[in-house]
């Protein structure tokens, strides 16, 4: 396993700033195992994605206000937008800028864990495969 693309791809899906993309790239380019580089920064991608969820399952209000700088009137307002938009929006999670918030949500919301991780990791992977899909 390539462990440099996993952790590329699993710190760039929770809430710190990276780009796991530009690392997949360039293994894409050294090696014709492109299957086995996109399944792994999959992994490592659902895997970021999944502490962000635990942290929003998990996280109470104090830290979700005092660390995250989630407020009141922003987490009302994404609930209703995720009320509108649902499940299925979780195949969006790997956009940048809402795809870590859309994962915390989840968890502040309670999504079901197993509804979370195929609909996430299906947005995910049709992500990696594309670039790889686009460049191979």
């Amino acid at each position: 396993m390539d462990w440099a693309l996993f952790f590329s791809a699993l710190l760039s899906a929770t809430l710190l700033p990276g780009s796991s993309e530009a690392l997949l790239l360039l293994r894409l380019s050294e090696s014709d195992a492109w299957l086995a580089a996109v399944l792994t920064a999959t992994a490592g991608n659902l895997l970021g994605s999944l502490i962000t969820y635990v942290m929003g399952l998990l996280g109470s209000a104090a830290l979700h206000a005092r660390w995250l700088r989630i407020r009141d009137h922003d987490l009302r307002r994404a609930e209703r937008w995720f009320g509108r938009w649902g499940l299925p929006s979780l195949l969006f999670a790997w956009l940048p800028v809402i795809g870590d918030p859309l994962c915390l949500l989840a968890g502040v919301l309670r999504v079901g864990l197993p509804h979370f991780v195929v609909l996430v990791g299906m947005g995910k992977l049709a992500r990696y495969a594309a670039i790889a899909w686009l460049t191979v």
